[in-house]
Formats: C-alpha cells, sequence, structure tokens
C-alpha cells in the first residue's frame, strides 16, 4: 500500500477510537509539556540567575572567598567579615582604565528586606539578563538624604506606595533589631521587577547609611547623644568605608590586568571577582537538583508511552478481524506494520503539538504573574537546540513504542483473523 493511503486509514481508524485514543494523547501531551517545562524552567532561571548582574566587569570587596563576595554583594546573602576603605574605592573610581564605579554598603534591614546603600549611578548603570536597565513602576531614585527606593517585591509585599513613611531596623535578622526609629525615611521612588534580587531589597544613599549612624558607636546608640534628621545634614556624611563595589571598564580586554593589581593592592587586602565566572560556578553547585528534574520529567514521558503501548495493545484483539481482512485484501504484513506504526506516530505528533502549545499558553499567562510574585523569570521565546532534540527524542520513541504491537500484529495470522466472530 502507498503512504498515503496507510496515513489516511491510520487517521480514519483513529478517529473511530478517539474516545480511547484521545486521553492517550493528553497523557503525551501532558508528558511533553512537562519535560519542556522543566527544560524551559531550568535553562531560563539559570539564565536569570546567571544574569542577576550584567555588564560589571569585577566585583571588588575585602579579600576572601570569590562566591561569599558575589553572594553578600549581589545577593545580599551572609555578611561581610571586612569592609573595603572608602578611598580605595576612589582610587579604582579615578583609574583612566575604568569607567563607571557603583559603591555598596550594606548592614541594616527593614522588616527583613536588606537595606543597600549606593549612589544614583546605581539606577543608571546596573545592568542585569544582557543589555536589560533598572526602570522605576513609580516615582524616582532618592534626591533628598532621607529618600528610599523599594523594590517591586518589598513594595508589594509591605504594600508600600510614594510618600510613605518607614523607618529601617540595625542589622539584618528579621526579629529582636534596634530601630533607627528617631530618622525615618520617605518612600520616593518604587522599580519595575527585574526577576532577580533587586526586587527584594530597599535603597538609600551613602550619605544616608552614614547619617543613621552618626550617634551609634558599635552596634548600638550611644548613650545620651542623639543627632536629629535636620542636624545629620550638617555633618560630613561622606562614607569611611563601604561594603563592595561594582567596576565597569572601558574596554573588557583590560579586566585581568585590573583584577591582577586590585588582587595586590597596596593599601589593603582586596579581592577583584568576574561576576559571570563566579554565578557559573555557584550554578554548577545546584546540578543535582537540575539533573532530579529533567529525571523526572523523563519518567513522566515514558510513562506517558508506555501508556501509548497499552492503548494500542489492549485494541489488537478488538482489530484482529479488521486486519486480517486488510491481509485479504492483498496488504502485506509489512503494511499492517506500517499502518500500527503510522497511528502510533500520529497520536505521538499529536500529543507533542498540543504539550508545546499548552506550554506557550501557560508561559504567557502565568509568565508575567510569576516574575511579579515569585521572582521567577519565564518569557516566551523560541525551541531552543535542546528543547527540539527532547522533541525529536519523543517522537522517535514514540515510533518505537508503535512498533511493539505492531510486532505482535505481525504474528496475528490471517486465518486467526477470520476465525473470530461477527
Amino acid at each position: 500500500m502507498k503512504l498515503g493511503y496507510l496515513a489516511n486509514l491510520a487517521v480514519k481508524s483513529a478517529w473511530n477510537r478517539r474516545g480511547t485514543l484521545s486521553l492517550v494523547a493528553f497523557s503525551i501531551a501532558l508528558s511533553t509539556a512537562l519535560l519542556l517545562g522543566v527544560e524551559r524552567a531550568r535553562t531560563q532561571i539559570k539564565d536569570s540567575f546567571v544574569q542577576t548582574i550584567s555588564g560589571t566587569d569585577l566585583v571588588v570587596g575585602a579579600r576572601g572567598g570569590d562566591i561569599q563576595l558575589i553572594l553578600y554583594a549581589i545577593f545580599h546573602l551572609g555578611s561581610a567579615a571586612n569592609n573595603m576603605e572608602w578611598s580605595s574605592a576612589k582610587a579604582i573610581a579615578a583609574r583612566p582604565d575604568v569607567a563607571w564605579t557603583i559603591p555598596i554598603s550594606l548592614g541594616d534591614s527593614h522588616k527583613g528586606y536588606p537595606v543597600v546603600a549606593t549612589n544614583t549611578d546605581f539606577f543608571e548603570r546596573y545592568g542585569f539578563r544582557g543589555d536589560r536597565r533598572l526602570s522605576f513602576a513609580a516615582g524616582k531614585p532618592f534626591d533628598d538624604l532621607f529618600d528610599a527606593v523599594a523594590g517591586a517585591e518589598a513594595a508589594k509585599r509591605l504594600n508600600y506606595k510614594l510618600g510613605d513613611k518607614i523607618v529601617l531596623s540595625h542589622g539584618e535578622s528579621q526579629t529582636g533589631l534596634a530601630e533607627h526609629g528617631d530618622k525615618p525615611f520617605t518612600i520616593a521612588g518604587v522599580l519595575a521587577p527585574t526577576g532577580t534580587t533587586l526586587d527584594r531589597s530597599l535603597y538609600i544613599s551613602l550619605e544616608a547609611m552614614e547619617a543613621l549612624h552618626i550617634d551609634w558607636r558599635g552596634g548600638a546608640p550611644i548613650r545620651g547623644f542623639n543627632v536629629s534628621p535636620d542636624q545629620a545634614r550638617k555633618f560630613n556624611l561622606e562614607p569611611k568605608n563601604i561594603t563592595a563595589a561594582l567596576v565597569g571598564l572601558k574596554k573588557r580586554a583590560g579586566v585581568f590586568a585590573l583584577q591582577r593589581e586590585i588582587n595586590a593592592w597596596k593599601s589593603e587586602s582586596l579581592i577583584g571577582v568576574m561576576p559571570g565566572v563566579a554565578l557559573e560556578k555557584i550554578w554548577r553547585m545546584s546540578g543535582a537538583l537540575e539533573k532530579a528534574l529533567l529525571l523526572i520529567s523523563a519518567m513522566v514521558t515514558i510513562t506517558g508511552l508506555a501508556g501509548l503501548i497499552a492503548a494500542i495493545l489492549a485494541g489488537l484483539n478488538e482489530r484482529r478481524r479488521e486486519l486480517a481482512v486488510l491481509r485479504s485484501a492483498g496488504a502485506s504484513a509489512f503494511d499492517i506494520v506500517a499502518l500500527l506504526s503510522c497511528e502510533a506516530i500520529l497520536l505521538t505528533l499529536v500529543g507533542i503539538i498540543c504539550g508545546v502549545a499548552a506550554l506557550t499558553a501557560l508561559i504567557a499567562i502565568a509568565g508575567p504573574a510569576l516574575a511579579n510574585g515569585y521572582g521567577v523569570a519565564l518569557y516566551l521565546s523560541a525551541p531552543s537546540l535542546t528543547e527540539w532534540t527532547l522533541i525529536g527524542l519523543i517522537a522517535i520513541a514514540g515510533f518505537i513504542a508503535g512498533l511493539i504491537p505492531a510486532a505482535k500484529a505481525y504474528r496475528v495470522s490471517l486465518s486467526d483473523g477470520l476465525l473470530i466472530a461477527t
């Protein structure tokens, strides 16, 4: 029989059993959506993680581990064993090969969210996910000494809007902290969602961080000495030290030379870390979790294909007469094998198409909500090479699965089929 005729016959035969086979197609679609969804989530979450910061050539801080520096300077996890001197940060910024620097100072918090002290260059220079820059959902960068900018998630969870007054706490834990109650801040801006750790922080100026601690020593307020907000404005609020500095070069080719100079800095012990390299190292530490997710998805896909085999095998006894009639009409044993294999591949393709469509719709609908609510960045994109490979493997597996019932049908004799009672 011609291939086109067999395909048409397979479609009609499947349509006559559409109730049962639709469940099989649904199972394959669900398996496909899960497998591709895990791969898409793994890839895009990794990209989002690795590109939490982009366009920054070096992160500079006090000598320590490279991963530790990235964790507290970029993700605001943990704390620095030591700070770097402000004079070193200014010396690095003044170098002819340096285009810009962004100072970062940490140590305070607000209701469990870290407070990041920086300057307005942060809102102009900080890059993430390639060439994306920060933008404001409302308001503007801090202008007054006691202005604050809230990340998207922090503002949403704490229900903050422009003009709200907030009080910062000394330290980074959520309970038992001394508050800077005498120096309240005003929400001047709210950042647009980024799907990164930036959404879970609040931002103030470096001068504001100094103003908060004018009347503090050793992590506690000085007894009998209190500086009001108005009085604080009259002090010299240039910082003495900072937690870290983000550095952008005029020519990225010079990053290794600058890194060597920073690592051999004479006035204090510093370390310069290329963020992309450190982030890749951190991500590789979660490789076992990635493999576990892919293994679970693969097992679900195998289960769906097993359902395909079971459905076709279960229908063989009902179709023995149909197959025998085809044999008596001139169909060869190869034609019978081709017919059942064609049905299997058609079911698999329908399941794959429905699975891809379902995953696309789910990302389009739920992607923005996941980014805004949970900081998980999933977005629509063309299938990657890995995803095309997975689709191809599912199609091949569907074809191979169809050969199992086809081989059984091949062994059913013509006379056995004709003797079945009508």
